[in-house]
């Protein structure tokens, strides 16, 4: 259950991770990972190789994968022959996905990168330095607020049905 303050907090924290060298993926992953039974340095583990646009490729924009690795959480299938589960996990990640690209223009790097004039580099697996330059004309930390709050919302829409659903039941 997520609360309109825990909702705030949670994004604040996934901008302020990332304001602290995270990566945008570690950023958002560890925002949520206690509601998955999940400590920080296991969240930073799992989604550690996804910055840069997954190792720095400048594809999937980690804070896109950091919603996939989230709906896995929330959603994903434990038996290999569960196709619905199957089908219900891709269906919230194409949910959470849209919705990213709709409010962001893209869900992959580069673009997000060049729509802010900025270099898309591929060819190293070198990070670039966190100073303050870098803060300023990237978007990343924005996309790293924007990514925390789609599924903050998700979160919170769930709430509510739940809760509605909840209060129908007892008026049978």
């Amino acid at each position: 259950m997520i609360m309109e303050t825990d909702k705030k907090d949670r994004i604040q924290r996934a901008v302020e991770l990332f304001m602290q060298g995270y990566g945008c993926c570690q950023s958002v992953v560890c925002a949520f990972a206690d509601l998955y039974g999940l400590d920080e340095e296991m969240a930073f583990r799992i989604a550690a190789g996804f910055g840069g646009g997954v190792g720095r490729m400048r594809m999937m924009c980690g804070t896109v994968s950091a919603l996939v690795i989230l709906a896995g959480l929330e959603r994903g299938q434990t038996r290999g022959e569960d196709r619905e589960g199957k089908m219900a996990c891709y269906q919230l990640v194409r949910e959470l996905l849209e919705t990213f690209k709709q409010r962001n223009g893209s869900i992959i790097c580069a673009d997000l990168l060049q729509m802010q004039g900025v270099k898309a580099e591929t060819n190293t697996a070198q990070p670039d330095e966190r100073n303050a330059e870098y803060y300023r004309v990237r978007p990343c930390a924005r996309k790293v607020e924007s990514a925390a709050r789609v599924f903050a919302e998700y979160l919170s829409n769930q709430n509510n049905q739940n809760n509605q659903s909840n209060q129908n039941n007892q008026k049978l």
